[in-house]
């Protein structure tokens, strides 16, 4: 049984390198964002508007562990923060987890999320000028967290189909 995380900040390619992975290793790929969207019937954005950061945090971690409980293989994408909060990093060492870090530069980062923005709660209200800032204060915030995961890719020069391959011998290595 392999449960597999991939965790990193938001735009470091985690829900689409899960969904390349699961098609190649023939396990399914769970985000956890979408998990509590579908529980809460409302997107991120929104819980974030109506509830709060704090309530979306207590939600995220409980899916989380809801997520890590399941006894059959998966990959589980990871939204950005769930690592830094409620010491889910924790939960991330236990024996049948093998966590992954997409890790990104913030130049790469803001590259990617240039295209997605309206989703990202967390960025949308601040100018593009800022968000370099804040990206960077975030990964040096969240670098403790992050660096807690079993494995690490730079994903920097790799297209998420790279990152998919990178997985694939990790995972060869590991064994079952």
């Amino acid at each position: 049984m392999r449960k597999i995380i991939l965790l990193g900040y938001m735009g470091s390619g985690k829900t689409t390198v899960g969904k390349i992975l699961s098609q190649k290793i023939h396990i399914p790929a769970y985000d956890l964002d979408e998990i509590i969207e579908e529980s809460e019937q409302a997107g991120i954005p929104e819980i974030f508007s109506s509830k709060g950061e704090i309530w979306f945090r207590k939600a995220e971690h409980k899916a989380l562990m809801v997520q890590l409980q399941r006894p059959e293989s998966f990959i589980l994408s990871l939204g950005g923060g769930t690592p830094c909060y409620a010491n889910n990093h924790e939960f991330l060492k236990q024996e049948d987890v093998i966590s992954i870090y997409l890790k990104a530069t913030v130049g790469t980062l803001m590259q990617r999320l240039r295209e997605g923005i309206s989703g990202r709660p967390l960025i949308t209200s601040i100018s593009e000028q800022e968000q370099s800032d804040y990206i960077a204060a975030h990964l040096f915030e969240r670098s403790f967290y992050y660096n807690q995961a079993r494995f690490k890719i730079n994903t920097d020069a790799l297209t998420p189909e790279g990152v998919a391959q990178e997985i694939i011998k990790l995972l060869a290595q590991v064994g079952d």
